[in-house]
């Protein structure tokens, strides 16, 4: 069975705010558009980076292979 745990780094800023630490394949939390209120996270592996500039203070904007598309939250590190 895979675990999960979530990448923390001893920085202010959140790994999903900058597009340096976002990969197609990463396994990822986004927040969507309509969830941003409740904050509600929605698990996927990006397809494709839809923000073009090297940061955004509220999460990198991604496509998920579902097709949904969210804000990262935070980066999945999936161990065997």
């Amino acid at each position: 069975m895979k675990s999960a745990r979530i990448e923390m780094r001893e920085t202010h800023t959140k790994p999903g705010t900058s597009r340096n630490n976002i990969h197609l394949g990463d396994t990822v939390d986004v927040v969507q558009k309509r969830d941003q209120r409740t904050g509600k996270l929605t698990r996927g592996v990006v397809k494709d980076i839809l923000t073009n500039s090297p940061s955004h203070p509220h999460g990198i904007k991604v496509r998920l292979q579902t097709g949904q598309v969210g804000r990262v939250q935070a980066i999945i590190k999936v161990t065997e």
